[in-house]
This record gives structure tokens, C-alpha cells and sequence, in this order.
């Protein structure tokens, strides 16, 4: 009797597990099935335009999944599926994931002070500001360190200086981040790359390791193992009936807001859907969701020079994009957006023409220094272009413009509001010299 009653017991506060309606590619094993995209009523013309996009972008490698089954896979210049590359940033997600795993089996908890695991005056705070930053903080971007230091990435006690109460200021800051590597082997009592390999990457058939790059350490692997992480995180954290991160609750705050500073940030993974969001050296606040041509349940891994992981839970669908610089910021999250724009196009329309997308519309150079310019479809005669900063005020009002002047204009971020046929778009422009 006491043996059922456990067993019922653990079926209860066991997190429920995802229903196995993904297909999981077998580990150690080349095997990967697929999904023809004129299944899915895909236009080969639309496809070729994404592939165009992103080989103007300095793309290595995409690929797109649709219930786990590659729909789309696309090399270029000389990579293939076994090439290595880094993940930058967007390897933050991983070691969310990690943090995750470490809490489940009782090493740390988020809670916990930092300097539990890397000792006293790691910081050059006082005590008692060096006190109030636990792990969470670090997982949240939120440890008040000043990040407006000479190098934000300098982990030494002498760069990581005070400059509000932790949890008070959300500042995208590489530093605090990076020494959870050394929370994490601290509290298991295992390297980095030990722990990855036997928690996550074995379990999963992924491949690569961290590499040390400066004061970071650097995830590399293939872009189908970035996939196949993709591929565990739309599941949950299950991999094909495996519980890999079984903290239900975990996972939710992970892929979810963290905190009220910046509603577009979990636990290391970006959120789209949100009412406002924060980037990278920037303590502005812009109105909107981070990725408006991308459905609002999408979050995402970003990382330097476009290294990305996207995942839509109500699709079933996520994209990995592996490549050099496209030349837009160094965390060019425009770009993701802009791929967005065209998966959005990849279905043929039924009958007549279709209603112009995001997709149709071209927005170039962005960032602009000087200038820039609007190609709307050739069939568009009569457009209207509406300018206005981040404070809301209106700068002008075009009627069918050619090039756009900048020079009168800040630096920042300015949106763009285009109206034609019927129809409105919300576009963002970054003005940088």
C-alpha cells in the first residue's frame, strides 16, 4: 500500500511530460528526416529570396524545422552540416539550461549569493553590495555592475564595479554572465565542458565544446547540434521521452519575463510578444515587441554577428542561423527579424496576388549613416512613409519617397510607419555614424 501511495505520490509532483509529437533525430547517427517544403505549400521563388537574404547577410548556415523535421537546409560559402562555428551570446541560452540542471539536483540554488561560489570580493564592492547578487541576477542581466566600464567583458574583481543595487538596473553585461561558468563548476564540482558533455550534450547527440576566448568561454559545435538544442528546448527540456531539465518551473521562468526592467528578457534567452524591450548598451526603453514580423510566442538565443536559435512553441517550428556579421550592430537582432519577414512569405497565395508583406518591403542601409531607402513592390503606386523617434514625436511625413535624408537626425532608434493599399507596417531603423 505504502508503495502505491509513493507512486502515486511522484506521478503527482512529477511535471507532467510533453505530448511526443516531435520527431527527434537518432544520436550518433547522420539520420535526419525531412519535410518537403511543398508539403508545408511553399514557393520556391520565396524560398530562394530567403536564401538570398541571407547570403547577402554573410550567412554560414541555415536551417529550419517544422515538428522536428528539417524543412529547409542551406550552406554557403564552402560550410557544410560538419563545419564548427560559435555560438557567441546566443551559447548564453546553454548555460541557462545548465544552471537549470544544477538547481534540479540540489547543487545551487538562484537564490544563493555569487560569492557562495566564487568567494569574497569577487567584486570591487563593498560587502554588502556584493552580497545582495545571487545567482538570479546573473541569469537575468540584473546585478547592477557597471557595464559602462573600459572592457564590459573583464571579469577581474577590478572591472566589476558597483554602480547600482542589484536587481535595481538591467544592463545587457557580459561580465557577470560569464562567471556563472565558474558558479557552475563551483557547485558541481565539475568543468564546464564535463558537465554540458553529460548533462545535455551525450543525452541529445549534440557535438562541440566551450573553447576559451579572452576572459569567455565560447560554445562551438555544428549548426544541426544547434539544432537539436533548439529542438530540446521546444520540447521542454524532454528529449524524445528523456527528461533532460525536469524543473517544470524552472523552464517556465527561463522562457519567460524575468524581471520588470526589461520584459523581452528570461533567463539568458530573448522574448518576443512583449509590451516594451531593452537591447544591448542601451538604457532606453523601446515601446513594442522585439521582433514584430515574428509570431509573439517566439523567443530566442542571439549571439555576436547573427549567431541564432528561434523557436515558436504554437508552430512547432524554430530556425537556426549560423554566419559572419551582416553589418548590423553586434548584436544584429534586425536581422533576425528581417528572416521572419520572409518565412513569412514562403507560402504560395491560393489564388489572385497576394497582400504585401513585411517581407516585400526593402529597408537599406540599416543602420543608416547619411541616408537611406524604401523599394516597395513595383506593383505599389502610392505608399506614405511616417517617421518618429523613440519618444513618440512625429519627425515628417513622405508621400512615395525615393531616399530618405538623415543628417538632421540623432543617433538612435527611429520607426518607420508605412501605409499602402489598405495596409500598415511597423518597421525599425537604426541611425548610427
Amino acid at each position: 500500500m505504502k508503495q502505491l501511495f509513493a507512486g502515486l505520490l511522484l506521478c503527482l509532483l512529477a511535471p507532467s511530460l510533453p505530448a511526443q509529437s516531435l520527431y527527434f533525430p537518432p544520436n550518433n547517427n547522420t539520420v535526419w528526416e525531412t519535410i518537403s517544403p511543398q508539403s508545408l505549400g511553399y514557393c520556391p521563388a520565396e524560398i530562394d529570396s530567403l536564401y538570398q537574404l541571407l547570403d547577402q547577410a554573410n550567412s554560414k548556415a541555415f536551417l529550419l524545422l517544422k515538428d522536428g523535421k528539417i524543412v529547409l537546409e542551406k550552406y554557403f560559402d564552402g560550410f557544410t552540416k560538419d563545419s564548427l562555428w560559435y555560438w557567441a551570446s546566443a551559447g548564453k541560452t546553454m548555460t541557462a539550461m545548465l544552471t537549470g540542471i544544477a538547481q534540479q539536483e540540489g547543487h545551487l540554488s538562484l537564490s544563493d549569493t555569487t560569492s557562495e561560489y566564487l568567494g569574497k570580493k569577487w567584486t570591487s564592492c563593498t560587502p554588502a553590495q556584493e552580497e545582495k547578487i545571487t545567482v538570479w541576477h546573473q541569469l537575468t542581466m540584473s546585478s547592477g555592475l557597471d557595464d559602462g566600464v573600459t572592457d564590459p567583458y573583464c571579469t577581474l574583481s577590478s572591472c566589476l564595479q558597483y554602480k547600482a543595487d542589484a536587481g535595481t538596473r538591467w544592463a545587457y553585461h557580459n561580465a557577470p554572465y560569464t562567471l556563472l561558468d565558474g558558479v557552475l563548476e563551483s557547485a558541481t564540482g565539475q568543468t564546464l565542458n564535463a558537465y554540458y558533455a553529460s548533462k545535455i550534450r551525450n543525452p541529445t547527440g549534440m557535438n562541440g565544446l566551450f573553447l576559451p576566448s579572452g576572459y569567455n568561454n565560447v560554445l562551438f559545435s555544428t549548426p544541426r547540434s544547434m539544432a537539436r538544442f533548439g529542438l530540446l528546448v521546444l520540447n521542454k527540456g524532454n528529449w524524445n521521452g528523456t527528461p533532460i531539465l525536469k524543473d517544470s518551473a524552472y523552464f517556465k521562468q527561463m522562457v519567460n519575463t524575468s524581471q520588470a526592467l526589461n520584459p523581452s528578457y528570461g533567463y539568458l534567452w530573448w522574448l518576443n510578444g512583449k509590451a516594451s524591450y531593452r537591447v544591448p548598451g542601451l538604457q532606453v526603453s523601446f515601446p513594442g515587441p522585439l521582433f514584430p514580423d515574428a509570431p509573439a510566442d517566439m523567443f530566442a538565443a542571439l549571439g555576436k554577428n547573427g549567431q541564432f536559435i528561434s523557436i515558436v512553441p504554437s508552430q512547432n517550428l524554430l530556425f537556426v542561423r549560423m554566419g559572419d556579421s551582416p553589418g548590423v550592430g553586434e548584436v544584429p537582432y534586425l536581422l533576425c527579424n528581417d528572416i521572419w519577414a520572409k518565412i513569412n512569405r514562403l507560402t504560395c497565395a491560393a489564388t489572385g496576388t497576394a497582400a504585401i508583406s513585411a517581407g516585400d518591403i526593402a529597408i537599406y542601409p540599416n543602420p543608416a549613416t547619411s541616408s537611406f531607402r524604401i523599394d516597395m513592390p513595383n506593383d505599389v503606386a502610392d505608399w506614405t512613409l511616417a517617421v518618429r523617434d523613440i519618444t513618440g514625436r512625429q519627425l515628417g511625413v513622405y508621400q512615395n519617397p525615393t531616399a530618405i535624408s538623415t543628417e538632421a537626425w540623432a543617433n538612435g532608434l527611429y520607426f518607420l510607419t508605412i501605409r499602402a493599399g489598405g495596409q500598415e507596417w511597423v518597421r525599425k531603423l537604426v541611425v548610427a555614424r
